[in-house]
């Protein structure tokens, strides 16, 4: 059910609490809305993360935080808590977890909701949001020098991504795949994962992923 048909679905409840006199029927309104509600918190804390990584790429030095956006994220998880929606709390857990790895560089806090999203997202079934979170959580994997994981985690999401059709992020995938290659002494792979990332990302337009290769290719 899409966020309009919550409202619609509200009004209907109203007037049968009004007109037909069953209160009871308001706590189910309240959940409907409830969840239009972290729809929109997840989605406006996205918007304000992807203004940062557009500020950080344009500057080439990390904006300050926004104060709204974590906030945003935990009253989304919060939410789909409340309404017991696995697969929403999953995607909230995992953008908690991004915020604190990616804004703050904090993998001790964000690791554990990095997890937490991926067990989240395999149980709900939900192949995009598990990527997402094996991909960052294999960032802290090579963060934390321990490079067979970070490997086995991004080759994972890849694997993930490349299902569901998210090619634009198995290019960014694999510049990180490059780096791993590069530092475990595979310089041939480091070259030939660069050279598909490059290969999907311009096929793609992600233009954000091409610059990434080639800042890999001037540091590898």
């Amino acid at each position: 059910m899409n966020a309009e048909d919550r409202i619609e679905r509200a009004r209907k409840l109203y007037e049968q609490a009004v007109f037909g006199g069953d209160a009871d029927v308001l706590a189910d309104a309240e959940r409907g809305l409830d969840a239009v509600e972290a729809d929109t918190a997840l989605a406006r804390g996205r918007i304000l993360h992807a203004r940062f990584l557009n500020e950080r790429a344009d500057t080439g030095a990390p904006p300050a935080e926004d104060p709204a956006e974590l906030p945003l994220f935990e009253r989304a998880a919060a939410l789909y808590q409340a309404v017991g929606d696995p697969r929403g709390q999953a995607e909230a857990q995992f953008w908690i977890g991004c915020l604190h790895q990616v804004i703050r560089r904090d993998d001790d806090i964000a690791v554990p909701h990095l997890e937490l999203a991926a067990q989240l997202a395999t149980a709900a079934g939900d192949p995009p949001t598990r990527a997402e979170a094996l991909r960052h959580l294999g960032i802290a994997a090579h963060t934390a020098g321990r490079l067979d994981e970070a490997r086995e985690r991004l080759e994972e999401s890849s694997r993930l991504r490349r299902e569901v059709g998210a090619l634009p992020g198995v290019a960014a995938n694999l510049v990180g795949l490059a780096y791993i290659a590069a530092a475990q002494g595979r310089h041939a792979d480091a070259l030939d994962a660069l050279d598909e990332a490059n290969s999907i990302a311009r096929a793609h337009h992600a233009h954000a992923v091409v610059r990434q290769v080639a800042q890999a290719r001037e540091q590898i």
